[in-house]
């Protein structure tokens, strides 16, 4: 296994910026480099302490997603890979920063909603619904029927958007209405329909290997032509909750969430944690993470890579 990367640090391409888990470095004025670390962000908080192994991770398996939904697949969506080997734009020195982790992709303008598509009621979803009560909640605005337990599964997958936020600060829940007074209706309504298609083709695909894709976010951009593409990254642990199926009606039972593939342990966890005798608030600094921690989550990502890609 490659060594631990929390930060790339490559002289040779201007940076961009740091996300929570990317490091984007200008190359020319069309592409981006985006080196997946291995940083785990909780509670869009980042840990000190990298996981293993987790940016390779990533990295393989929204590789393998854009493959099965992009032109290549399904054809649903234009995708923001230009097909070119990340190796080929550093120095012979910083390639093993690169190799495995990388994507070599084009520059588009963000846009600033995250497409969130939910087919369980899970997280913050499952809190939102509670705040109304036994009628029935609803979700970004979108009403939801009445005695729903946490986990159930929604009659239809719904569109839950957000609005990004900066690193350091939590991305705020947000009606479609909303996204269209950012956007236009045009965009927002392209958006939404995409990636309820996305989830949907996605689910199919990842339940023949027995995991339930209860919720994701997808990212989109345009192009210098004002083409809308999905970028960032697709269906990974970090933009989704995976559930192993054969776990799901046990779980659902008891009122609880499956065991999950995704930084839920890690979140589990942090729930827990106590800071000079109080629940740690959310905001940094992050506590420190315990190597057992550290290696269990490892391990949730490697099972969901060897489930998600396998070919029985």
């Amino acid at each position: 296994m490659m060594s631990p990367l929390h930060t790339s640090l490559l002289t040779s391409l201007p940076l961009l910026a740091r996300g929570k888990v990317r490091d984007n470095y200008a190359v020319g004025t069309d592409r981006i480099l985006m080196v997946a670390s291995d940083r785990l962000s909780a509670f869009d908080v980042i840990m000190g302490e990298p996981i293993p192994g987790k940016g390779a991770l990533l990295t393989q398996m929204a590789l393998f997603r854009f493959d099965k939904l992009g032109p290549q697949g399904l054809n649903i969506c234009p995708i923001h890979l230009t097909g070119d080997a990340p190796e080929s734009v550093v120095t012979a020195a910083e390639v093993p920063q690169v190799t495995g982790r990388s994507m070599l992709v084009k520059r588009l303008k963000p846009l600033p909603v995250e497409a969130v598509v939910r087919g369980y009621l899970a997280g913050s979803g499952w809190k939102e619904y509670q705040q109304e009560g036994a009628n029935g909640g609803a979700v970004c605005g979108v009403k939801l029927p009445p005695g729903l337990k946490n986990a159930a599964r929604l009659p239809e997958p719904i569109y839950t958007p957000a609005a990004k936020a900066a690193v350091g600060d939590h991305d705020e829940n947000i009606t479609f209405e909303q996204t269209v007074d950012m956007i236009g209706l045009d965009l927002a309504t392209r958006i939404r329909d995409i990636s309820l298609q996305l989830y949907k083709s996605a689910c199919e695909i990842a339940i023949k290997k027995g995991i339930i894709i209860a919720d994701t976010k997808f990212e989109f951009g345009l192009d210098a032509q004002g083409t809308l593409t999905l970028m960032d990254e697709v269906l990974t642990p970090d933009s989704s909750r995976f559930w192993p199926a054969e776990s799901y009606s046990a779980s659902f039972a008891q009122g609880i969430n499956p065991p999950s593939y995704d930084k839920q342990f890690v979140r589990d966890w942090l729930e827990q944690v106590q800071i000079d005798g109080k629940p740690w608030n959310k905001t940094p600094p992050a506590p420190r993470v315990p190597n057992e921690v550290i290696a269990k989550t490892a391990a949730k990502y490697q099972e969901a890579m060897a489930r998600l890609t396998s070919t029985s």
